[in-house]
């Protein structure tokens, strides 16, 4: 395109740019201009110095990372974390969904859907709180019935073992209703004819869901599965931390947690920097991947 179509085309269409620009700049003036702030991962960073004027290192962070023995335990965690999570959360919301589609009352569906919405607004740390109300050593009400039932107190907060499932599952709750809301949409799409046709030709409600629905709502669970997975290496900090105390750390501890106290708690932030570039690194690939491989297998890809 020249440069007087483009003219034309803004002058015809200025609205349209205009309510485009903040979502453009926001993108450009947080996620695009600080990129040269990676140059960190490369250097020795000092703040006074800046990113022109510290000392160059190569790669020696990455190689001291790989070296340390926070490596084999913060990947592994966050790994752990991110495929329990996946396992856990990806199919449940689909589940939700296909099931509310099916309820014959109006009213019992829209009640079931606030229910399941609601968790999705309560903050993380309202969210962390009620786990240490219900599951607390001193004051928790598992404990004090435990306790009332002559059994002893247990840390459960406290266990690295339960950890990951507390941390996995109260996720769960909180998101399976919000991440239903894409799938029942895309539900309420379907043709009434087919299921029409279905019931006609004696199609039961399960022969239904596996012919109909699944079909119909296959290529977004797809997509939304490749995006999931470019965040394999990308577990909350918020929750992490919250969470975390020095009982639990040997699970707990994960990559953003570890970049967090290595960077601002420790105030090495070029090596911060290399292992979040790290983190992003392999974020990517696994996009790629589960990306090419899904087009090559049902055709269906976010490109």
């Amino acid at each position: 395109m020249n440069k007087k179509k483009l003219s034309v085309r803004l002058r015809q269409h200025w609205q349209l740019y205009l309510m485009i620009a903040p979502a453009f700049l926001y993108i450009a003036i947080f996620h695009y201009i600080p990129i040269y702030g990676l140059l960190g991962a490369f250097e020795n960073y000092k703040p006074y110095k800046g990113y022109f004027g510290s000392d160059w290192v190569g790669l020696q962070h990455f190689k001291k990372f790989f070296n340390t023995n926070a490596f084999a335990t913060v990947v592994p965690n966050t790994i752990k974390l991110s495929l329990y999570g996946l396992i856990a959360g990806f199919p449940l919301p689909i589940i939700l969904a296909i099931c509310l589609n099916y309820v014959p009352s109006l009213r019992f569906k829209k009640l079931v859907q606030n229910i399941t919405y609601a968790p999705h607004f309560i903050s993380l740390v309202v969210l962390v709180s009620i786990l240490q109300n219900f599951l607390g050593a001193n004051y928790g009400l598992v404990n004090n019935v435990r306790e009332a039932m002559g059994m002893s107190r247990e840390l459960f907060l406290s266990s690295p073992k339960l950890f990951p499932h507390f941390y996995v599952w109260s996720g769960v709750w909180q998101g399976v209703g919000w991440g239903s809301i894409i799938y029942i949409s895309a539900l309420a799409g379907v043709d009434p004819s087919l299921h029409e046709s279905a019931r006609i030709d004696g199609a039961s409600i399960l022969q239904r869901i596996r012919h109909i629905d699944i079909p119909s709502i296959l290529p977004l669970a797809v997509t939304m599965l490749i995006m999931n997975t470019g965040h394999i290496m990308s577990v909350g900090f918020d929750k992490v931390y919250l969470m975390q105390n020095s009982l639990n750390l040997t699970s707990s501890e994960v990559i953003s947690t570890y970049v967090y106290k290595q960077g601002l708690g420790s105030a090495q932030y070029g090596y911060a920097t290399a292992v979040g570039l790290f983190t992003a690194i392999v974020n990517l690939i696994m996009l790629l991947t589960v990306n090419t491989i899904s087009k090559r297998l049902s055709e269906t890809s976010i490109w």
